[in-house]
């Protein structure tokens, strides 16, 4: 459990006596991305959003700083999601005033979806003390940290990333 009180229900016990091993590594990652997804509730809370409708606000703004647009179909497939919840999540997004319909230029069937000049600003200032923080403990590291645990990540997203998601998972 954290600080926070939330928990991902399991936590593999520390063996007594021992230096930080590859247990308590996991434990430390667990307890962060337990701390970061309750700064998140409280992040959608205050902003009125789900994480749905911030992720996807996301794409769209590193999309429209990049200079294009996304498709509704492309954005529920980075997202995973229906077609009828993306109309959901778009009708929410275009009434809070996040984001705005555009015709596609060259498909006159399709639209774009596009961030407001202000929806940025929004997300930034929610995110703003966060991103600080956590920009200062990165910055806090030396050149030898940072390329373990950049190393480390990379080893733990390829770990995360070839897990079957339709083989039945295997309890250790």
């Amino acid at each position: 459990m954290n600080p926070h009180g939330a928990s991902e229900g399991y936590r593999y016990p520390p063996i007594e006596g021992t230096q930080p091993g590859a247990v308590d590594i996991i434990n430390a990652l667990r307890e962060f991305r337990t701390s970061e997804s309750a700064m998140r509730r409280r992040t959608r809370s205050s902003a009125a959003m789900g994480e749905t409708d911030l992720l996807a606000l996301r794409y769209l703004i590193d999309a429209d700083a990049a200079g294009t647009g996304i498709r509704p179909t492309e954005l529920a497939a980075r997202l995973g999601i229906t077609s009828a919840s993306m109309t959901s999540l778009v009708e929410r997004l275009v009434a809070s005033g996040y984001v705005t319909r555009q015709p596609h230029p060259s498909d006159r069937r399709a639209l774009l979806l596009r961030p407001t000049p202000g929806a940025d600003e929004e997300v930034r200032h929610n995110l703003n003390q966060m991103h600080t923080r956590m920009l200062e403990a990165a910055e806090s590291l030396s050149q030898e940290e940072i390329r373990a645990v950049m190393h480390f990540l990379m080893r733990m997203r390829e770990a995360v990333d070839a897990v079957n998601s339709a083989s039945p998972a295997t309890v250790r």
